[in-house]
């Protein structure tokens, strides 16, 4: 058993080395979407080269980009919620598999189930309800011994605790978004640590953080400058003090690896995970 190989490529996308595969978690890869600016260099083509399967976890644009998926490949594996993949494949992707709570497939030595989340459903929500529609899921990647949870976009939700029992190496929590605020169906830093109450991670890796913000917003004089700046970098942080404050009181000793968008994602040292050797 070995413990996986991450790298933090921004937002919600991780990409995980785990069981001789390799997995990309919600791609957003360009400078742009929308009226949001990228607010740390765009990821090398080097850092998503080799993608054997990606998992999306929800519709939102954030999360299913069609044309950071494009740059992956039209034929790179995607997995997406059930109800999901017919709308996909009308995109020209030849090799999407759908995944409802508590389904799975297997890609050589790797698992992947997806779970519950409390997040919107459609396309365009949670104020739209028109276009696509397919209720939001998480991922467990599992293989070699090791387990690693993709919350993607999530509210706390009972069966977190379940998941947690089931025994979970690496959760990649999410702890803020990319505005001033954030809307139902997320977590905030202690939001977040709570999660990781419940869930009981040996490590946990704050993302969907510190990426993208509405153009101008961080640089033009106006109320929101010196929020959105601090917004930018104090998430994850207030996210590994919440966490620490919780173990203090007899909780989840769950290690925190704050990593910054773009970096290799360095498990501590001293965490519970799966001792180096053959995979």
């Amino acid at each position: 058993m070995s413990p996986p190989s991450l790298q933090f490529l921004g937002h919600s996308t991780v990409r995980v080395e785990l069981a001789g595969r390799t997995v990309l978690t919600d791609p957003l890869l360009t400078a742009r979407l929308g009226p949001l600016r990228r607010v740390v260099p765009a990821p090398p083509p080097a850092s998503w080269a080799g993608v054997d399967l990606v998992v999306v976890s929800h519709l939102h644009n954030d999360h299913l980009h069609l044309r950071s998926l494009r740059l992956l490949g039209r034929s790179t594996p995607v997995v997406v919620p059930r109800g999901a993949g017919r709308w996909l494949t009308r995109q020209g992707f030849t090799a999407v598999e759908e995944l409802g709570p508590g389904e799975s497939l297997t890609d050589g030595g790797l698992t992947v189930t997806a779970t519950h989340a409390d997040h919107a459903a459609h396309r365009w929500g949670p104020r739209l309800t028109h276009g696509p529609h397919a209720p939001a899921v998480g991922h467990l990647l599992s293989g070699g011994g090791t387990t690693v949870y993709a919350a993607g976009d999530t509210d706390l939700f009972p069966g977190m605790t379940d998941l947690g029992a089931d025994g979970i190496d690496v959760a990649l929590v999410p702890v803020w978004g990319w505005g001033p605020s954030l809307g139902p169906g997320h977590l905030d830093p202690a939001g977040a640590a709570a999660a990781v109450q419940q869930l009981r991670p040996s490590v946990a890796v704050p993302v969907h953080w510190g990426t993208y913000a509405v153009a101008g917003l961080t640089g033009l004089p106006s109320p929101w400058r010196a929020r959105m700046r601090a917004l930018l970098t104090e998430p994850p942080r207030r996210f590994a003090a919440e966490v620490a404050g919780l173990a203090a009181a007899g909780g989840a000793a769950t290690r925190v690896a704050l990593t910054a968008p773009g970096s290799p994602v360095v498990l501590p040292a001293d965490a519970d995970l799966p001792a180096e050797g053959p995979s």
